[in-house]
């Protein structure tokens, strides 16, 4: 069957308890999703699985009993990079850098692992004897001040490689102002290497700043034979089961890229499943009337919080996947804390309950998985005290039912009798203790922004952020819950909606007023250029292509930069120029940056002089959409009642109504307490808190009695 007959889009997530797929069939317009366990060590393997779920009834074709043959596109949110990196399993690499710049990866910033103490310790992830030096030197401005050495590259190579290493890291100091020594060595390196697993820093990264610099390509340079590998056998597993299709990869900024772009630049899937998720959480919240929202991403072993306003998601200049792992690259602003369904909690020797950050995980899992930990989870927590059945896991039956008496055995002997209180109550403390965490995690990207969160609505998702939902509106005072439809697949359904994007960036580091316009447009065309070749050899049709530029700018003797938005700029020049950026002036972007920097900080420095840092182009391929209508409930009548559960909540056992939430109408409207089941979530509803059904299918809480009911 040829590819232009394949109908179906498809976002795969994979977790580390579930790999979640989001299948949207463009032929009839219906959604569905699948959940299977994933296989950790061999992701690809879940991921596969996940596929042969897929019903062929689904395709709405009789050409063809292999549902796969009619995959139109998959989309992949994927974590292979970020694990590989939190539990040190990268390819063994070397550094070939400037003379005395060695030891710019393990110096870092002189920063420490814990503020207020000594301890700690940091562990590169490409050891020092592993980084040789080489004669080289380009000044600050650019001035070639020391020619490179060539044979002492090819020396250098000569080691690394009866060093064992599998993957090459070039990184010369000052590079970003002048290309000419490194791009050298990478030529003699190419022509020695046996592999093609060779990264410039400055092609990587041509921004000012040592450290970020080397770090971004140092973590790009060991994660490329991993990433590289799982990808290309993904891929070659995709074809082999008849999968003709586009395969693309979702980046950290929110956006999709090629197989190619992901295995040439890994580090751009560092917070790949997340940031699909917030980018789904904003397109459900601009459908469904809430153009403000804070999400929290509930899983196993975390808990990720992003805020979006009526501009969209907010963009990090760059992340730390742990400490002195830095990553420089625009990425959907996450803030993550250790607060997950696996989380430990337990009660130090001056008996305070912590829980998390060390977690559980999926394997062994809580306590009630009965896979060998005996260590209670926040996840052991709700089952004891009601809110998860044991006799229904999460998951639809995918996990076996759940052991309570482990769950409370864990938490009497590790919480409750250390504490001197009875199971119960340890039980609601643990939530309270990981509730308080979570909340906190929210303020931290809107009160100290400058938010209010009483204008933001909160949008939990993943598999554990229903449970908690009522407990965050009051803890932070969010007026509106917003649950999408399918919480603990909202990762996978952001992997259909997002759009493909590439990012380019290169040091201006001048003043303003001597900034070279004509300097800028050459620039501009450069990275426009090579941005909208990696477009084109995606081989993905777009509605449109859109195109960002920003500056990051700051007054003379600041430290800090504030990112100026020019799109509006070129926005408003598109009717006078095919190239609007060709016509843009200084005094423009002086104004663009004094209307931010008001916007920001309430105020300007009058007629202190302003530096030009950065200049930053993305073009943005936007994919067509598909209508969050088909989402919509189809049933008509309130189902009845699964029954009554008790539930233990504010010290009372409270009888809570059951329902299957996917069979309640648009309209329907519950008070709590209620419990509320779907086979990727569950939701528990406290008492005063109020659920009704929006028309795309989600459920809309608030702390107000409805109208009419």
């Amino acid at each position: 069957m040829s590819t232009k007959d394949s109908k179906l889009v498809v976002g795969v997530d994979v977790g580390g308890t579930f790999t979640d797929l989001f299948i949207l069939d463009e032929s009839t317009g219906q959604a569905s999703i699948v959940k299977v366990p994933s296989t950790r060590g061999n992701e690809s393997q879940g991921f596969m699985n996940a596929l042969g779920k897929i019903s062929a009834q689904s395709t709405q074709s009789t050409q063809s009993t292999n549902p796969i043959e009619m995959i139109k596109t998959i989309v992949h949110g994927t974590t292979v990079g970020t694990n590989a990196l939190l539990e040190r399993k990268v390819a063994k690499t070397g550094m070939i850098t400037t003379r005395g710049f060695k030891d710019v990866l393990e110096m870092r910033r002189r920063d420490r692992p814990h503020t207020w103490g000594l301890r700690g310790e940091f562990k590169p992830v490409i050891p020092r004897h592993l980084r040789l030096e080489v004669d080289e030197r380009v000044l600050a401005d650019g001035t070639l001040h020391t020619a490179l050495d060539t044979e002492q590259v090819k020396g250098a190579v000569e080691q690394l490689l009866a060093n064992g290493c599998e993957a090459v890291c070039i990184f010369f100091i000052n590079a970003f102002a002048n290309k000419t020594n490194e791009l050298k060595a990478l030529e003699v390196v190419k022509s020695l290497w046996p592999n093609q697993f060779i990264t410039s820093a400055v092609l990587v990264l041509p921004e000012i700043r040592e450290f970020e610099r080397c770090s971004t390509a140092a973590l790009s340079a060991v994660l490329q034979p991993v990433v590289g590998e799982y990808l290309n056998k993904l891929d070659d597993s995709l074809r082999e089961a008849g999968f003709g299709g586009e395969f693309l990869i979702v980046q950290s900024n929110g956006g999709v890229m090629s197989l190619e772009t992901a295995s040439d630049m890994p580090f751009k899937t560092a917070l790949s499943g997340p940031a699909a998720g917030v980018i789904a959480c904003a397109e459900i919240a601009k459908a469904a009337g809430f153009p403000r929202v804070i999400t929290g991403d509930m899983g196993g072993t975390s808990f990720d919080v992003s805020l979006i306003d009526e501009k969209g998601a907010s963009l990090a200049a760059q992340t730390a996947i742990e400490f002195g792992l830095v990553i420089r690259s625009p990425m959907i602003q996450i803030e993550t804390i250790g607060a997950g369904g696996g989380s430990i909690a337990s009660v130090d020797s001056s008996q305070m309950l912590g829980v998390g950050p060390e977690s559980a995980g999926s394997n062994p899992g809580p306590a009630c998985y009965a896979r060998g930990n005996l260590r209670p989870t926040v996840t052991d927590a709700n089952v004891v005290l009601g809110r998860i059945a044991s006799d229904r896991p999460l998951g639809g039956g995918l996990l076996k039912p759940l052991d309570l008496s482990l769950a409370t055995q864990a938490i009497k002997e590790y919480v409750a009798d250390p504490l001197g209180i009875d199971v119960m109550s340890a039980a609601e403390a643990i939530l309270k203790v990981a509730n308080s965490k979570m909340a906190g995690a929210i303020r931290l990207v809107s009160i100290e922004k400058g938010y209010d969160p009483r204008d933001f609505a909160y949008m939990p998702f993943g598999g554990g952020g229903a449970l908690h939902v009522c407990a965050m509106m009051r803890e932070v005072g969010v007026k509106s819950g917003l649950i999408p439809r399918y919480p603990g697949v909202t990762s996978a359904l952001g992997c259909v909606i997002a759009d493909m994007r590439h990012d380019g960036v290169q040091t201006l580091n001048t003043a303003l007023d001597a900034l070279d316009m004509g300097l800028v447009t050459e620039l501009i065309k450069s990275i426009s250029d090579t941005c909208h070749k990696r477009l084109d050899q995606s081989g993905v049709k777009f509605v449109e292509v859109q195109e960002q530029l920003s500056f990051d700018m700051l007054y003379v003797g600041q430290t800090h930069t504030l990112n100026v938005n020019i799109s509006e700029v070129l926005d408003s020049k598109k009717a006078a120029s095919s190239k609007p950026w060709s016509s843009l002036s200084v005094l423009a972007i002086k104004q663009a940056f004094e209307d931010s920097y008001r916007n920001a900080f309430g105020r300007t420095l009058g007629d202190i002089g302003i530096k030009v840092l950065n200049l930053r182009f993305s073009v943005v391929g936007v994919r067509p959409k598909f209508d969050l209508s088909v989402l919509a409930p189809q049933q008509t009548k309130m189902p009845e009642p699964l029954g009554y559960q008790n539930v233990f909540h504010a010290g009372v056992l409270h009888k809570a109504i059951r329902y299957a939430r996917l069979d309640l109408p648009v309209a329907a409207t519950l008070q709590g307490p209620a419990i509320l089941e779907q086979s990727d979530t569950t939701l528990w509803l406290e008492p005063d808190f109020y659920a009704v059904v929006d028309k795309l299918g989600n459920l809309i809480l608030t702390q107000e009695k409805p109208r009419g009911l």
